[in-house]
Order: C-alpha cells, then structure tokens, then sequence
C-alpha cells in the first residue's frame, strides 16, 4: 500500500515552528493497528488520516500511543493539504469525526476551524498537580478530557518544568496551563505524557477549553493567543456559545509516500 504523506507545520507562518502534524491521504480505512503503527513510526503529537465520502471526508487521528477524539493542529494541517494539493479551487472542506462535524474556511492564508466548545468547571486540584508541575495554579478547572491549571503570570507559565512521571498518574488526558499574556490575551502550554506527548507545541484542542475561559474573563469573545512551547504558535479565536472558532496558518515541510 501506498499511501500520499505530508508533514504540515500548524499555527505558524514560517517553518519549524508551530506544531508538526502528520497527514495521511486514504482511499478506504485500513485496521486501527495499522493506523496506529503509522503515528508511532511518524513520532509527532499526531498523525491525520483522512477518507474521502462524498462532499465530506472521514477523520482520525492518532498519538504515538492512542488514537484522540480531538485535534486542533492536525485538522488544520488536514485543511491544508486539501486546499493546497487536493482541491485548490476549494475554499471550505468539512470533516466527519469523532467530536461531530468539523469545518475549516480559508481566507487568504488563514485557515479558520469551527470546533466544539468544552468549557472547564471549577475542581479541588489533585493532589500530585502542584508536585508534578512545579508550581502552585491559582485555580484548576476539570473539563471532559483535560485539567486547566491557571497561574497569575505568563512568565510562571513559561518557567514550568514538570514532572512527566508525575503528570502521568493524573486522571485526565491533558494538562492545560494559562495565564495572561504580555502581548497577548492569554499564554497557554500543554502537557499530556498519558498519550505519549510530554509536551504539545501547538495545541488547538485545548482552546475549546481556553477560549470559553478567557472569553469569560476578559469579556471578549475575540481573543488573540499564543502556545509558548518551544516551537510556539499563534491563534486567533472566537467565542461562539457552544462552538468555538480557532484560526491559523500552516505551511509545509514535507511531501511523500508512505509504503506499508
């Protein structure tokens, strides 16, 4: 089987920064096993892998360890390759996926996601949180995958040096940490060791939690983000009630083929 690649860097107009996502261009579903072998060989935060049905296209991704019912940066990795390689004349692709439909719009070399909003409510913070993290949240909040940890400053959020092992044997996916930002809304980074990232550079499922925060707090649902990982990203987001905007660029790195 071969099966058209290409590695897309999100959330970024320039290379080797943003996050690298795998993208992977199918003609039917072949097993998870499969699928799941793939990511793992790819070694990024996730691997898409894509069907075309109709006017709509099947989407999975997958960790290097599990597959995840949602994924900001791939999905717009996803978007790019169709309306760079695929279908340039198009301007609008939608996704069938685990987290329901899921539209991408480009506008001139943005690429803008409509996504589910999944707010956090208000929890005690686990007892390992602080430990693992380095660092005591102000506040934590619980949403239906991932802990939010809020702290006062965007330089506390760039110190943190966590504790992988630690991170580990909390009972959410993901840890989300924020913080106002200095020239920015809000600052965020993402940690989820569980699923074999230890740290995500760019993280667009997690602004379906940060966006219904920030916009909350800042009373503004137009909101102007950046993920300080390493590689750092920039995203432009809106607060729709029970949907969330997340907007982007990407570029590409990387076209091949994969031969299994």
């Amino acid at each position: 089987m071969k099966i058209p690649y290409y590695q897309i860097d999100a959330f970024t107009g320039a290379m080797f920064s943003g996050n690298p996502a795998g993208v992977c261009l199918l003609e039917e579903w072949p097993e998870d096993a499969l699928l799941q072998s793939i990511a793992a060989e790819n070694n990024l935060s996730e691997t898409a892998f894509l069907v075309k049905s109709g006017k709509t296209y099947d989407l999975k991704w997958f960790t290097p360890k599990i597959e995840v019912d949602l994924c900001g940066h791939a999905t717009l990795a996803s978007a790019f390759v169709i309306f760079e390689y695929v279908d340039p004349s198009s301007d609008r692709v939608s996704f069938v996926s685990k987290s329901g439909l899921l539209t991408v719009v480009r506008t001139d070399d943005t690429l803008t996601m409509d996504f589910p909003s999944r707010p956090a409510a208000v929890c005690q913070a686990p007892d390992l949180m602080a430990e693992s993290l380095g660092s005591s949240p102000v506040e934590v909040r619980l949403s239906v995958r991932d802990y939010l940890a809020i702290f006062e400053t965007e330089d506390q959020v760039r110190r943190l040096q966590p504790d992988m092992q630690g991170l580990c044997k909390l009972d959410r996916l993901g840890i989300i940490v924020t913080a106002p930002g200095i020239k920015c809304d809000f600052v965020s980074r993402f940690f989820a060791p569980r699923a074999g990232i230890p740290e995500d550079p760019v993280t667009g499922s997690a602004h379906s939690t940060l966006i219904p925060y920030w916009a909350e707090r800042l009373n503004k649902p137009t909101l102007h983000a950046f993920q300080v990982s390493g590689r750092g990203g920039e995203l432009f987001c809106e607060d729709h009630g029970d949907r969330v905007k997340i907007a982007g660029k990407a570029v590409v790195y990387l076209q091949g083929t994969i031969v299994v």
